[in-house]
């Protein structure tokens, strides 16, 4: 069956009368009445009778009618559906956090309290191009794309204040050989980073926890339960007497941190609006800590 057989019987079915029908489809009458026959053909059984100057469906009609009516609506509809999705779709920003999960999400309520209309939907899956927004972290990034933004975050070390470490400012992160560390999973791009910071300073980190929830890294760090990486402004401050940050002078421990955008939609205007707001509000909270 083609879309316009189904098309033009659905609608003699419901005018019953071939003339009347054919004028509302804007064609001949004959032309009608082949279509009809045609798809009668087709389907091997006869849809219509003829009842004086009118038709009426047979059994065939009213079943094959019955089952093609929703199915009709359903398409008739999709136009539309289509349009709404599109108006959808550009109050949706769609964005892929591998780096400062929590910074963003910081981010994202501030902005929302004066853009009610704009949801967003948040992955993490270092796979994956389809986003709108990415922010993401490297040890060394080297780019100066016009979608992309990037600042220099340093890398501290947490640690008990206690033992040998009471009152100190800064580390030698070859001194911690022996010590446990708390870390995210190897998987993420920050646990990649941090090893390579302990190679380079000559041993493998002894992990005694690991979690794949940054917010759990850091209560298990601040809870003494052991050492680990602190990134400077994106994790924020240690709200416990007991822990203090240490600044790290050999090897130097930074990392990148990379915020960029697709132009991967019609309008991209709210998208756009979003990545300066979240740029600016990363600069703007490196500056509360570095004034």
């Amino acid at each position: 069956m083609e879309l316009m057989q189904i098309r033009y019987f659905l609608e003699a079915a419901r005018t019953k009368h071939m003339t009347n029908s054919a004028k509302n489809l804007h064609i001949t009458q004959p032309a009608l009445t082949q279509a009809i026959r045609r798809l009668e053909k087709d389907l091997g059984v006869p849809l219509f009778a003829a009842k004086g100057r009118k038709i009426v469906l047979t059994e065939y009609g009213k079943y094959l009618q019955r089952k093609l009516e929703p199915l009709m609506s359903q398409m008739d509809a999709i136009p539309e559906q289509l349009k709404m999705m599109v108006a959808l779709e550009g109050e949706t920003i769609h964005m892929n956090v591998l780096a400062a999960s929590g910074l963003v999400m910081e981010a994202i309520i501030e902005y929302k309290k004066e853009h009610e209309d704009i949801n967003f939907q948040l992955q993490q899956n270092s796979e994956s191009e389809l986003y709108d927004i990415a922010v993401t972290t490297k040890l060394f990034y080297q780019g100066d794309e016009e979608s992309c933004f990037a600042c220099g975050e340093e890398i501290y070390l947490a640690v008990p204040e206690n033992g040998k470490y009471r009152g100190r400012t800064s580390i030698c992160l070859s001194e911690t050989s022996k010590e446990g560390f708390i870390s995210l999973l190897g998987s993420r791009e920050f646990r990649y980073i941090c090893d390579r910071f302990c190679q380079h300073a000559g041993f493998t980190p002894k992990i005694i926890f690991e979690s794949d929830n940054p917010s759990a890294v850091k209560n298990m760090i601040a809870a003494n339960m052991g050492i680990g990486f602190w990134p400077e402004f994106t994790w924020g401050s240690i709200d416990n007497e007991r822990v203090r940050l240490l600044k790290i002078e050999e090897p130097i421990c930074r990392r990148d941190i990379i915020i960029n955008y697709n132009r991967n939609k019609m309008d991209s205007r709210n998208v756009i609006e979003f990545y300066e707001f979240l740029t600016h509000f990363f600069e703007g909270r490196k500056g509360l800590l570095l004034s």
